[in-house]
């Protein structure tokens, strides 16, 4: 097979040039271990037999099982892979092994489906990562997920498109997001797969890299939904580009960053120390700070789930850049542009929101003037998978863009 490059995660694969790479430093690996990890990866979507593999990291020596299994931890070692239960290399019972982590292949298209996860199902969809580059220069990674009509999703605290669709509290989102339309998304400057040098980071940067985005894509008018501090940005994007932007929804958003909304000492108090146990949470990455967090965000979930979003999180950007996205989304304020939204608006939230209170929501009713309100019974600012208010969304959503 000719050789390619392969991203997966934060690693890159050369399969040409034999070379492996973490966040654009080089991992120096064995050379049977390294010609193992091509193969696997080359074959993502087979179970590759354990002879095979043999065959092609030792290059017909007789090595035996003994060489396999430490070429396999080598491999395994080099791309992350540990004990708590996260595998890219997968091992199938009595068949062989096989490469599950989700990957593209640059100037390729979109990879073939494969298996993710335990038993996961084969992914049917078509979806590619691509590249372009927002005003200042700085790098923004988006993609195109399934087919249809458009619907542009900005940015959101936190993501990483490599990693979003294998990870199980946010794979249900793109499922219904992408139910007979193409999801356009992209890592926000400064996480993902986006450039994390990322400079300056006002609001019009977030405006522009939007903008960078629709333009890379092709698209001169579409529907924009904005999540959480992610509707702020659309809400920005929408009264500023009121040409580009056919409908408005946002969910779990609001309008005036914490610190900004606080009315009196006890609030802005109050906001200060969720701030400083955030920032102390991503700064020292110690657990029980990124478990409150984590608990704010999906409030009725297990300990371990919040365990997991925390694991998760520490992926998609440095600890320097955590503490200063909660510190410029507690100051962020577009209630002096909303009413220049013109755009049908669907605004979503839940009633009992343990991150942004439900007073967000109606202060955007307010704001926006062609506008309308949906309180869904809830605690989760993010939707999970099993909370009765997630088919009720989907239902509001695929109504109102369908109008």
């Amino acid at each position: 097979m000719s050789g390619a490059l392969y991203h997966f995660g934060p690693y890159e694969l050369d399969t040409e040039r034999r070379r492996l790479s973490h966040d654009g430093e080089q991992v120096h690996v064995g050379p049977e271990a390294l010609d193992l990890l091509c193969h696997l990866v080359e074959h993502r979507d087979r179970v590759v037999p354990a002879r095979e593999l043999l065959d092609a990291a030792g290059h017909g020596r007789a090595d035996g099982d003994a060489a396999l299994a430490g070429w396999l931890r080598t491999a395994r070692l080099a791309i992350g892979d540990d004990d708590t239960g996260r595998r890219s290399i997968r091992t199938v019972s009595g068949r062989g092994f096989q490469f599950v982590a989700r990957t593209t292949a640059a100037g390729t298209g979109p990879s073939r489906p494969t298996a993710r996860g335990t038993g996961a199902a084969a992914e049917a969809d078509r979806e590619v990562i691509r590249f372009c580059r927002s005003a200042d220069g700085t790098r923004i990674a988006y993609a195109l997920t399934g087919e249809g009509p458009p619907l542009v999703k900005t940015a959101n605290w936190l993501t990483h498109l490599d990693l979003d669709r294998a990870t199980p509290m946010f794979a249900h989102w793109f499922d219904g997001l992408t139910r007979g339309r193409q999801l356009v998304r992209y890592d926000e400057r400064g996480c993902g797969l986006s450039a994390w040098e990322m400079g300056s980071f006002t609001l019009d940067d977030l405006v522009g890299d939007l903008d960078s985005v629709v333009d890379a894509v092709g698209l001169d008018r579409f529907p924009l939904l904005g999540v959480s501090q992610g509707g702020a940005v659309a809400v920005a994007y929408a009264a500023r580009r009121p040409e580009r932007v056919s409908r408005l929804v946002l969910t779990s958003a609001y309008a005036r960053g914490r610190l900004i909304r606080a009315g009196s000492d006890a609030e802005r108090d109050a906001a200060e120390v969720d701030l400083s146990i955030a920032r102390a949470g991503w700064r020292s990455q110690d657990s029980s700070f990124l478990r409150y967090v984590a608990s704010q965000f999906l409030a009725d979930a297990t300990p371990a789930e919040w365990d997991a979003f925390a694991a998760y999180r520490r992926q998609t950007t440095s600890p320097a850049n955590g503490a200063r996205f909660l510190e410029e989304f507690a100051r962020i304020d577009v209630s002096d542009i909303a009413h220049r939204v013109r755009c049908p608006t669907l605004i979503v939230h839940a009633r009992d929101d343990a991150r942004i209170p439900v007073s967000q929501a109606l202060e955007l009713a307010t704001l926006i003037p062609d506008s309308r309100l949906v309180l869904l019974d809830s605690r989760n600012h993010l939707f999970t998978a099993d909370d009765p208010a997630w088919p009720t969304f989907l239902s509001h959503l695929d109504t109102f863009l369908s109008e």
